[in-house]
């Protein structure tokens, strides 16, 4: 497998963060390596939801880890407001911001060029910034997340591979389509299934779903009973993919019956995995995408090291694995 040198890069890089806590009790007496700095973090969801937290807990023990003060912010997912959060960010002059990419480079350009010129480290997490990246990462400008569109790829040849799918079968993609980048992961999806020759019809998330999936279920259920030849569902939103399972519950589905992937690790979706609704789900390492940028931060700072791009998913998680992983999920590391 080739290994991309940014990704090598990060990884080096964290692995040495993580080693820290190893090295000898008279060489920590040091003042911290992020003492004195400021960072404000759009953490993307909810406090405490399931595609939030593990976001949340990473970022704040790579804080404590650096002694950096830590400002979380949250947004439901709206790109508008993590526009206006950005804005509230630079308005207190600190050392660094983590912002999420769903508002895309045309909107978070000008802000991002302001920040900068006013000596504030920008890095973007979740969904990229490519356009900002390129232009600002020898400031220190990365990006931790999930490469998009081969990650929705990923996660429909493993659809296709654990649910036994063939050509022909009936499959529903239901995704952030009207979301520029974040909509890349659905696309990725998408055109995975339809390579596996796979008849696939795309149902887009709206803004309310997206900000209160349970929204989902009624909407799911009605498509499911429209279709009654429907084989698979797929989606790459987190929260969506943990209503899924009450979605087939409701339309009188039986575990197995119809092929569900999905994203993230929400406690709903870890049953569902465990019980058979849900056959795979991208696992984008949302830990990560909270501890890295604030390691970013720091390294940036201190040592002026650009931006490092770091692809944060480590494969698809099926039922059977998922038993090795819920130890980790519930210290809230997964």
């Amino acid at each position: 497998m080739k290994i991309s040198p940014k990704f090598l890069g990060s990884a080096l890089l964290s692995a040495a963060v993580l080693a820290l806590p190893a090295i000898p009790a008279m060489a920590q007496t040091a003042p911290k390596l992020g003492a004195g700095l400021t960072m404000y973090f759009q953490m993307g969801g909810n406090p405490g939801d399931g595609a939030t937290l593990p976001r949340e807990i990473g970022a704040k023990a790579a804080a404590d880890m650096f002694g950096v003060k830590l400002i979380e912010q949250f947004s439901s997912w709206a790109p508008e407001t993590m526009i206006s959060e950005f804005r509230q960010a630079m308005a207190a002059s600190p050392d660094c911001i983590e912002i999420m990419g769903h508002p895309g480079d045309a909107a978070f350009m000008p802000l991002v060029t302001q920040a900068e010129n006013a000596g504030i480290m920008v890095t973007a997490g979740n969904v990229p910034l490519e356009q900002i990246e390129a232009k600002y990462r020898e400031n220190g400008f990365g990006y931790a997340g999930t490469f998009l569109f081969p990650g929705g790829e990923e996660t429909a040849a493993a659809m296709v591979a654990e649910g036994h799918l063939k050509p022909g079968d009936e499959a529903l993609e239901y995704g952030l389509f009207s979301e520029g980048a974040r909509g890349q992961s659905d696309r990725g999806l998408a055109a995975g299934l339809e390579k596996a020759g796979l008849k696939v019809s795309e149902l887009t998330i709206s803004p309310e779903v997206d900000a209160n999936s349970s929204l989902a279920v009624p909407i799911l259920v009605a498509y499911i009973e429209r279709h009654p030849n429907l084989k698979a569902i797929g989606t790459q939103h987190g929260l969506v993919t943990s209503f899924i399972p009450q979605a087939l519950k409701e339309a009188g589905k039986k575990p197995g019956e119809i092929i569900v992937g999905g994203i993230d690790l929400a406690p709903a979706t870890v049953a569902g995995l465990e019980s058979g609704y849900i056959t795979v789900v991208l696992n984008q390492q949302l830990y990560l995408q909270g501890f890295l940028p604030v390691v970013q931060c720091v390294m940036s700072k201190r040592y002026y090291i650009p931006g490092l791009d770091t692809n944060t998913a480590s494969g698809t998680v099926n039922g059977t694995l998922i038993k090795k992983l819920v130890p980790l999920i519930k210290s809230g590391v997964e």
